[in-house]
């Protein structure tokens, strides 16, 4: 994205995203802006370009994508990470469970090994 790069602040719920969603965000998440022609060429279904177009300004509201200008052209790129987004969903999930640390300690529960020495390691400081 340019440097006039417009997008709204992420507040509220996280976004839910729904199946053609999903996809064209799986699509940004790579790092290209795109056009909504671009998106077209790029899923694996023949989309309108209007059903495109209202995907977009849906992400858009729900401040997961970002406009840019390439001359003429509109750029839509992820205003957000997916790294980002699935914490902001998993911040929300601790927040509505009404105990936090029992949905903390129910979700490292089910970690496996690896992923529990990674967050050990992190919570320690260690890095590598």
């Amino acid at each position: 994205m340019n440097e006039h790069a417009q997008h709204q602040s992420y507040t509220g719920d996280p976004a839910r995203l729904g199946a053609l969603e999903s996809q064209v965000m799986d699509l940004l998440w790579e790092g290209n802006p795109f056009t909504v022609r671009g998106i077209i060429d790029r899923l694996p279904s023949d989309p309108a370009y209007t059903t495109i177009s209202t995907v977009l300004g849906n992400l858009r509201k729900k401040g997961l994508v970002c406009t840019g200008k390439d001359g003429y052209a509109t750029l839509y790129g992820a205003c957000v990470s997916r790294d980002e987004h699935a914490a902001r969903i998993m911040e929300h999930a601790l927040e509505e469970s009404g105990d936090r640390a029992a949905a903390i300690l129910r979700f490292v529960d089910g970690m496996p090994d690896a992923e529990l020495e990674m967050l050990r390691r992190h919570l320690l400081g260690e890095t590598g």
